[in-house]
């Protein structure tokens, strides 16, 4: 069935008018990042649509998952350093970490990942990922939207002729029913949400919104309020604050916004349109900004002590347990970006481990990531909760088998290690294995496509799911395979 909803042709040129941001004061609204991040530049309508047809059989594992939490570790893990490690290599190549067993029969990982050491019979370890893409933005861009992105090799700019993010399409998926046997009960919810920083390199990266499926569809990005920041540049445009100006509370709220849809209908057709954009996003910030549920959904004031220890006093945590919290409130995917937003260079805290790479891994990325995905699955288990999660770990690629000083790592995206839990995944499993050297795939090769195909395939999208480009084309979601994980 053909719906219409809108698609914008964004500019790159940041920041919201001057009219615009009175019209956004007026309604007493503290969103200061949400609305400039996206409304920017003329936008136009045009109609999308979503092949909502059921696939003639639902094969194992098929729809279990109700909602999917990723982790992306921006920057480019080391998978020697982690999750694949290779004891045998030679010195230039094996990693100066020690290896512990995990609850997975004859696997090890490294010592610095003592928590999710007892949590692999929760997962399925997949060893043998793979793409051509060496680039920070470009690698990351295959990896968010799983199609190959137009620059292998560099950058270019982010703008709404890109691949739609995971979680865009997921969204909509959801929201136009091809979802199978699920229809959009978010509500004032938003139907993807992005946590804690966008994520930048010479430039904000590409893959991160809704690209050629328009505003609508975009990330709302949030920063918990809660948790120590990552050391370095972390941008916090997009971010959402849902309290209230002072003396302005939701009954102030909903009359200035029948008062603005007043004004509304009596602007000129044209400059309506010109920000058409703006209106669509405030509709949506006042709906999650007056609605109760929402709003404690993004509260972590109220979650037990306990229970916020456990995910760790730093913003990879933080934005963990509120990813949880947002999902079992009806969010479809929520995806959590695990290091400072820019990579600045290579400095900062993330997992860009050219230099100095050992103490970096040590000190820095491995203790929160390996705290809050331990505290994640054992929530999840205890909330009754994973068997319907599908948690994903991602990254934009590895890091070269040959060693530099101190344990630096190049860019390597001949072979990578990413993970799966919970949603019907078979835990205790490792699929696919690369070479002596972790340096390529040496069975069960698999690449970005096959990865979201996994997901789809565990949210129960319809196989048959297509999106509609600006040139109104329809285009399948992925062309991949799902990975056979599923118990």
């Amino acid at each position: 069935m053909k719906r219409k909803r809108q698609q914008d042709k964004l500019t790159c040129t940041p920041g919201l008018t001057r009219r615009d941001a009175l019209r956004l004061g007026a309604l007493g609204l503290t969103l200061p990042g949400m609305l400039a991040l996206r409304a920017q530049g003329a936008n136009q309508n045009a109609k999308r649509t979503a092949n909502a047809n059921r696939p003639a059989s639902a094969s194992r594992g098929f729809g279990k998952a109700k909602s999917c939490i990723v982790l992306f570790a921006w920057g480019g893990m080391s998978h020697i350093d982690t999750f694949d490690m290779k004891p045998d290599a030679a010195s230039n190549v094996r990693s100066a970490f020690g290896m512990i067993k995990s609850t997975t029969p004859g696997y090890h990982v490294c010592e610095h990942l003592p928590h999710i050491a007892k949590q692999t019979h929760r997962m399925a370890i997949v060893r043998s990922v793979h793409h051509k893409a060496p680039s920070h933005r470009s690698a990351a861009y295959w990896n968010l939207t799983g199609h190959e992105p137009p620059n292998l090799g560099g950058n270019w700019e982010a703008t709404r002729k890109d691949w739609p993010c995971i979680g865009s399409m997921v969204a909509q998926a959801h929201a136009t029913g091809a979802r199978v046997g699920v229809q959009d009960q978010t509500g004032a919810m938003p139907g993807t949400v992005a946590l804690p920083y966008t994520m930048a390199d010479g430039g904000r990266a590409n893959g991160q919104d809704a690209g050629f499926l328009g505003l609508k569809w975009d990330p709302v990005v949030v920063r918990p309020k809660q948790g120590k920041p990552y050391q370095g540049v972390s941008p916090s445009a997009g971010s959402v604050d849902l309290s209230f100006i002072k003396n302005v509370g939701a009954g102030r709220v909903v009359s200035r916004r029948g008062l603005l849809e007043t004004f509304d209908q009596h602007r000129p057709i044209a400059a309506a349109k010109d920000t058409a954009d703006v209106r669509q996003y405030q509709q949506m910030a006042l709906d999650m900004l007056v609605d109760p549920k929402v709003r404690a959904a993004f509260n972590l004031d109220k979650e037990p002590k306990r229970v916020r220890d456990a995910y760790g006093d730093h913003i990879c945590g933080q934005s963990t347990l509120l990813a949880r919290k947002l999902t079992e409130a009806g969010v479809p995917l929520v995806t959590v970006y695990c290091a400072a937003g820019d990579l600045n260079g290579s400095v900062g805290a993330h997992w860009d481990t050219h230099g100095d790479g050992y103490n970096r891994l040590k000190n820095q990325m491995l203790p929160p990531l390996d705290q809050a995905s331990a505290a994640l699955l054992n929530d999840l288990h205890e909330r009754g909760r994973l068997d319907d999660t599908l948690v994903v770990w991602l990254t934009e690629f590895g890091r070269t088998p040959k060693l530099k000083g101190g344990g630096g790592r190049d860019h390597y995206p001949n072979c990578y290690t990413v993970a799966f839990a919970g949603g019907g995944i078979a835990g205790g499993q490792i699929y696919g294995r690369s070479d002596m050297n972790a340096a390529f795939p040496a069975a069960d090769a698999c690449g970005p496509a096959d990865l979201h195909a996994t997901i789809f395939h565990a949210l129960g999208i319809d196989p048959n799911f297509h999106i509609r480009d600006i040139a109104d084309r329809p285009l399948a979601a992925t062309d991949g395979k799902p990975l056979p994980l599923f118990g």
